[in-house]
C-alpha cells in the first residue's frame, strides 16, 4: 500500500510551500509544547463558549425582529393572545414556542453567555493569583481585561433585547446611569433611546451593537490573545525540569490538539445539557415590558449583580449641585466610579507590581499563590468587594426570604463591604504566611512519616522521610521578592534624589510592605534536618536501637 500523497494534493501543497514556506513554520508549530493542568482549561471553557455563542447567535437573528413597533400577539402561546407587545418580544416568543429547536438554541445561547463571563473571570483569577501577567505578559492582560469589560456589556445589550417585563427594568437602569452624567447625560439618553424613555430606537440600537460591534470588538481582541499568548509561551507551575526557558507538557500535535477537540464537544455537550433540563430567563413568565409596571424578586444575570448591589446600596447623602447641574453621587460613583475603580485596578496592577518589587525579569514559571501573600490577599480583597455587592443585590430576596428589615439588610451590607475585605486581606496574608513556614518544614525535615522513634537518650522523635524531587522543585522553585536597600543616603549622609522625594519614600513604604513578611527558603539545604536527626540516631546505634512505638 503506497504511503505517498495523492499527485493533486502534493502539487498543491508544493505550490503553497514554494511560495510561503509553510512547511517548516507548520512542523515548527505542530510541535509546540503546551503545559498540563487542568486550570489551563478555563481560558478554553471561555474560548469554546464564545464560539457556541456565535453559532447559536446566528440562528436566532434569522427570527429575531429588533423592533419596538407595537403589536397585538396572537401567536403559540395562549396566555399571552390579545395582550400588545413590541415585535422585538413578539418574535422572541415566536422563536421559544414556533421555531423548531428555538426554544432550547435560545436556553444553549443564554447558558453560553453565562458560562462564557464565569470562564473569564475564574481564568483571570488563575492568572492574577499565579502572577502569570508579569512581564513579558502585561499587554495580553490588557486585553483580557478589556475582554472581561465588553464580554460584560455584551452579555448587558443581549439580555435586554426580549423587550420584556426584567430585560425592560434593566434598560431603564441604563437610562438613569445615563442621565446621571452632568451636563453630557440627558443627551446622550435622548440619542440612545431615540426620545423620552422608552422611546423607539433603543432595541434596534442594542441589537446592532450586540450582533455586530461589540462580537466584532470581542473576536479581534480574542485573536489577539491567542496569538500573544502562541508567541510568548504559555507559563507553566514549578517542578522538574521546568524552567525559565523549558518548557515541560503535550505537543500541539496530535496530543493537545485531540485534547482540544475533545474539550470542545465535552463544553458544547454540558451547556446543551444544562439547557434542555435548566430553564434560564422564562421570559414568557414575566410578560411584555410596560413603563408603568414595576417588578421585584428578580436579578439580572450574575455578572451584573456586583453593579445592582451597588446601586441598592450606595447613600444618596452625598448629592449636590454646580453651577446649576445636579450630581446626583448616589447612582453616579456606584454605578460608573465604583467599576472603574475595580476595572482600573485591575488593569494597572501588573505595572504596579512591577514599581513595587522592581523586579523587571522575565516570568515564564508562575507562582503559588501562597508565596505572594500580599497579592494574594488583595485578591481575595477583591473577591469579598465583589461577592458582597454581588450579594447586596438581593437584598429583597434576602429581607423577604428570612424576615428581615429591608434597612437592616442594607445596613448590614454597607458595613460588611468595608469590613470585609479588610479582614479577607489579613487572615488570607496569615494563611499565605502559615503556609509558606510549612512549605520551608517540608524542605528542611521532609514529610512526617507517622512512626516515632525513641533516642538512646529517652528523647522521642518522629521520623522524617525526605521530600521526593518533585516537591523539593517545587518548594525551591520560590520567587522570593528582594527588598529594597534602605539607602535614603550614601555613604557621607546626602540625600539620595531618588528616595527622599515623596515619590521615593512611598516607594520604600510600599516595597517593604509588600516584601516583609516573606519566609525564605533560598538558603535552606533540602532534608538538612532529616539528615541531623538521623545522624544523631546513628551515633549512638552500638549503644541501644531506637524503639519503634
Amino acid at each position: 500500500m503506497s504511503t505517498q500523497p495523492p499527485k493533486a494534493l502534493a502539487s498543491a501543497g508544493n505550490y503553497l510551500d514554494d511560495r510561503f514556506h509553510l512547511a517548516k513554520t507548520g512542523e515548527k508549530n505542530l510541535r509546540k509544547v503546551f503545559p498540563n493542568h487542568w486550570s489551563f482549561m478555563l481560558g478554553e471553557i471561555a474560548l469554546y463558549s464564545f464560539i457556541i455563542l456565535i453559532i447559536t447567535g446566528v440562528f436566532l437573528s434569522i427570527w429575531f425582529k429588533p423592533s419596538m413597533q407595537e403589536v397585538i400577539y396572537d401567536g403559540a402561546y395562549t396566555r399571552l393572545q390579545g395582550v400588545e407587545m413590541s415585535e422585538a418580544y413578539a418574535s422572541t416568543l415566536y422563536i421559544m414556542f414556533e421555531v423548531r429547536g428555538g426554544n432550547l438554541i435560545r436556553q444553549i445561547h443564554h447558558w453560553a453567555a453565562l458560562i462564557f463571563v464565569g470562564a473569564l473571570v475564574a481564568h483571570m483569577l488563575r492568572v492574577f493569583f499565579t502572577g502569570s501577567f508579569r512581564k513579558p505578559r502585561e499587554l495580553n492582560w490588557l486585553i483580557g481585561v478589556l475582554i472581561f469589560i465588553v464580554a460584560i456589556l455584551e452579555g448587558l445589550f443581549g439580555y435586554s433585547l426580549p423587550d420584556d417585563m426584567p430585560s425592560g427594568m434593566g434598560v431603564r437602569i441604563l437610562q438613569g446611569v445615563l442621565l446621571s452624567l452632568p451636563v453630557i447625560g440627558p443627551h446622550l439618553s435622548f440619542f440612545l433611546f431615540g426620545g423620552e424613555f422608552p422611546g423607539e430606537d433603543i432595541i434596534s440600537r442594542l441589537y446592532l451593537l450586540h450582533i455586530l460591534v461589540l462580537p466584532g470588538i470581542l473576536l479581534a481582541l480574542i485573536t489577539a490573545h491567542i496569538f500573544i499568548l502562541w508567541h510568548q509561551k504559555h507559563t507553566q507551575y514549578p517542578g522538574p525540569r521546568r524552567t525559565e526557558k523549558q518548557v515541560v507538557g503535550s505537543p500541539m500535535y496530535p496530543a493537545f490538539a485531540v485534547k482540544g477537540g475533545a474539550f470542545f464537544f465535552f463544553t458544547f455537550a454540558v451547556i446543551a445539557g444544562m439547557s434542555a433540563i435548566i430553564q434560564v430567563n422564562p421570559i414568557h413568565l414575566f410578560g411584555p415590558f410596560t413603563p408603568t409596571s414595576i417588578t421585584s424578586g428578580l436579578q439580572p444575570d450574575w455578572y451584573m449583580g456586583f453593579m445592582e448591589g451597588s446601586l441598592r446600596i450606595f447613600p444618596d447623602w452625598f448629592d449636590f449641585q454646580v453651577a446649576g447641574y445636579a450630581i446626583p453621587t448616589g447612582v453616579l460613583i456606584p454605578a460608573l466610579v465604583i467599576p472603574g475603580i475595580l476595572f482600573t485596578g485591575l488593569a494597572v496592577w501588573p505595572f504596579l507590581e512591577q514599581w513595587i518589587t522592581g523586579d523587571k525579569r522575565h516570568h515564564n514559571v508562575a507562582d503559588r499563590p501562597r508565596n505572594a501573600p500580599v497579592r494574594t490577599g488583595l485578591g481575595v480583597a477583591g473577591i469579598v468587594f465583589y461577592g458582597v455587592l454581588w450579594a447586596a443585590g438581593a437584598n429583597d430576596v434576602i429581607a423577604e426570604t428570612f424576615s428581615i428589615s429591608l434597612y437592616h439588610t442594607t445596613y448590614f451590607f454597607r458595613v460588611t463591604l468595608i469590613l470585609g475585605p479588610i479582614l479577607g486581606f489579613i487572615i488570607t496574608k496569615r494563611i499565605c504566611l502559615g503556609l509558606q513556614r510549612r512549605d520551608r518544614e517540608t524542605l528542611e525535615h521532609g514529610y512526617e512519616s507517622g512512626v516515632i522513634q525513641q533516642l538512646p537518650g529517652g528523647r522521642f522523635i518522629e521520623v522524617h522521610q525526605p521530600s521526593s524531587a518533585e516537591t523539593v522543585d517545587t518548594l525551591r522553585a520560590k520567587d522570593e521578592p528582594v527588598p529594597a536597600p534602605d539607602d535614603t543616603t550614601d555613604d557621607q549622609g546626602i540625600p539620595n534624589p531618588k528616595r527622599s522625594g515623596l515619590r521615593g519614600r512611598l516607594w520604600l513604604a510600599l516595597n517593604h510592605w509588600y516584601t516583609k513578611d516573606n519566609v525564605p527558603v533560598s538558603h535552606v539545604e533540602p532534608g538538612a534536618h532529616h539528615h541531623a536527626d538521623h545522624g544523631a540516631a546513628g551515633t549512638n546505634s552500638g549503644r541501644e536501637g531506637p524503639r519503634h512505638r
